[in-house]
């Protein structure tokens, strides 16, 4: 069970495989989770990523980057970008 907090689709440039997928920030799991769509419109968890808290909120910035913030008083804004 992810207990979801924030959800975005993404359609940005700087992931382009994930086009299409909704990003789901995850309370209980502490995650953020990908999630991908068939043909017919069944979601499937593609990829799940462990950010060690939990994540109250997902955006996705006019850039393609995404932004989560963790769900605690000391808690962060983490700007997401692919690896060089």
């Amino acid at each position: 069970m992810i207990a979801p907090a924030g959800l975005a689709f993404y359609e940005g440039a700087l992931f382009p495989q994930w086009r299409g997928s909704a990003l789901i920030g995850g309370l209980r799991v502490q995650s953020l989770v990908r999630v991908g769509f068939h043909a017919g419109g069944q979601p499937d968890e593609v990829e799940r990523w462990d950010m060690g808290a939990r994540i109250r909120d997902v955006a996705v910035a006019p850039d393609g980057a995404v932004w989560v913030i963790e769900d605690s008083s000391h808690g962060g804004l983490v700007r997401l970008t692919p690896a060089r």
